[in-house]
């Protein structure tokens, strides 16, 4: 398969004295584009913030229309899509599309995650060696432009508008990266400006075309890692997130061995004890560890994702039959999630829920018994092909069976984006079902920041509604806002986007009466402010 930090800028000074009644500003996002010429390689200007101006509300300060109470839990899930350039699978759907067309296809497909109540999209930027993005590190991709390290025209930064555009509508974006893939097949020809040319003493030729790095080469995983920690500096990303590509698929050489003599030959030189397949798995082992390690150290609320091939040994639990990622990609991915190397984990269990020798259930159970450190673990879905009569069924009842196993922290990823739109029914048993309504992702506990502060709320009487507003103090932590509204004492609850500050409530609905209001903020990694409360008179 497979914000720039938004800064809210108050004009004004603390509140002397707040009037009855209330003026608001709209809020207004002014974005910096990145600007250049057309190159043949990346442009690395660091992409400007985008700046949302407000000016505070003023309303009601009584102090007794302030109350403490007890909200409803917001509900929570991880809803994820993988969004893969490889190939132009799902975006860009053309290696020759004009800028407007990428943007154009970029926003139907963040508008549909939006409307279906998706909250995270998994956004492949470095399909090969290559970059979605600006970087002076990589070149830019052939799959989104047609030529390997030739820019956009007119050039502009994928990566930072599918950033802006996924936080507009509450989508967290974290970004695809495969490890070790030098160039793919599908990649037209290796140019000079491919890094199977420009690093080609530490890329190996596969038979089948692609063009892989040694995982075992210090140079490999430096030059990996630096790509990484470079992102994660110019880009407001929520997470970077690996799939199953590690050593590669024997199909890859035909069945022939991994040619990794020089590293292999260097290991034993140097009094290596290791066998092979150990040493293989040890050379990945200590990069996924390292590369956890360095994210959190670079922005401590940038997470890690990884999806590995679903089953990590055949027998493991009784009964599984198929592929060993343990034995073949020399990925002991059970050693990762054992030892708390990712802050979320996604095998890919891409068979039905009776498949005989690769249960569903069966295989979630097991990943779930070996999740010692208590890692979010959200399997991914085969929603594009999964081999069974009705698909849209299949996948609502492996949700629903992910839920009863994962309880309070469930989620999941859906491959592909194309697997909600190609089966007409998907969406709509998804939005019906599963999916009716929004949720927050769950909270990442294990990663300490500061606390958010407490938002002020702010009311003014507008005739038959109230016009609500809130501000925070610490505003450029915060990610979304939960709005509570109780209408003849019933709390009801609403997820609005970082840019919503005000919102217009009816003081009726259906009868009800509006007793009170109430608003949270909730920063990046899921976790809520403490709220204020008011009564409505």
């Amino acid at each position: 398969m497979k914000i720039k930090k938004i800064k809210l800028v108050y004009i004004s000074g603390l509140l002397a004295f707040v009037s009855a009644s209330c003026s608001v500003q709209s809020n207004t996002v002014k974005t910096q584009p990145v600007k250049s010429k057309p190159n043949t390689v990346n442009n690395t200007t660091k992409p400007k913030d985008p700046v949302v101006s407000v000016k505070p509300v003023t309303g009601t300060p009584a102090a007794d229309d302030t109350f403490r109470t007890t909200l409803p839990e917001v509900k929570r899930e991880f809803r994820g899509a993988w969004i893969a350039s490889v190939a132009n699978i799902n975006w860009p759907s053309r290696n020759n599309l004009t800028v407007d067309q990428q943007k154009a296809e970029a926003i139907n497909m963040l508008d549909m995650l939006k409307d279906n109540n998706f909250n995270a999209a998994i956004f492949q930027i470095r399909p090969s060696a290559d970059a979605l993005y600006t970087s002076s590190i990589e070149p830019w991709s052939f799959f989104l432009t047609g030529q390997t390290g030739t820019a956009p025209y007119p050039n502009y930064d994928p990566l930072q508008f599918w950033i802006e555009e996924a936080h507009k509508r509450g989508i967290e974006l974290h970004v695809w990266l495969n490890p070790y893939r030098a160039h793919h097949s599908n990649g037209g020809a290796v140019n000079s400006m491919s890094m199977a040319s420009r690093l080609s003493d530490i890329v190996i030729r596969l038979k089948n075309g692609m063009y892989w790095f040694d995982p075992a080469n210090p140079r490999t995983q430096d030059h990996v890692s630096n790509v990484v920690k470079d992102i994660i500096k110019r880009y407001d990303i929520d997470a970077i997130h690996f799939d199953d590509y590690f050593y590669p698929y024997a199909t890859y050489n035909r069945g022939a061995d991994f040619p990794d003599n020089a590293t292999w030959n260097e290991y034993l030189r140097n009094g290596g004890t290791l066998s092979r397949a150990d040493w293989r798995r040890d050379n990945v082992n200590k990069f996924v560890e390292r590369i956890y390690k360095e994210i959190h150290l670079e922005k401590n609320t940038v997470r890690f994702g990884i999806s590995p091939f679903g089953i990590w040994k055949p027998g493991y639990p009784a009964g599984i039959v198929g592929s060993s990622q343990y034995d073949e990609l020399y990925a002991d991915a059970k050693l990762w999630l054992n030892k708390g190397w990712v802050d979320y984990f996604s095998p890919q269990l891409y068979w039905p829920i009776d498949s005989k020798g690769q249960g569903f259930e069966a295989l979630l159970n097991w990943w779930k018994s070996e999740n010692t450190m208590n890692r979010h673990l959200w399997p991914g879905l085969n929603t594009v092909e999964i081999k069974v009569s009705d698909r849209p069924t299949e996948i609502k009842n492996q949700i629903e069976i992910s839920r009863q196993i994962l309880k309070n922290d469930a989620g999941e990823i859906h491959w592909s984006i194309a697997g909600l739109t190609k089966n007409p029914n998907m969406l709509p048993v998804l939005k019906n079902g599963p999916y009716k309504e929004k949720a927050l992702v769950p909270k990442t506990a294990w990663i300490k920041t500061v606390p958010l502060q407490t938002p002020t709320i702010y009311v003014a009487d507008n005739g038959n509604s109230a016009r609500i507003s809130w501000s925070i103090k610490n505003a450029a932590d915060v990610f979304q806002w939960v709005l509570f509204t109780q209408y003849n004492g019933v709390w009801e609850t609403e997820i609005l986007t970082l840019d919503t500050l005000t919102k217009e409530i009816p003081k009726s609905k259906d009868g009800r009466k509006l007793n009170a209001v109430a608003i949270k903020a909730v920063d990046r990694l899921g976790n809520e402010s403490d709220y204020m409360a008011k009564k409505i008179k």
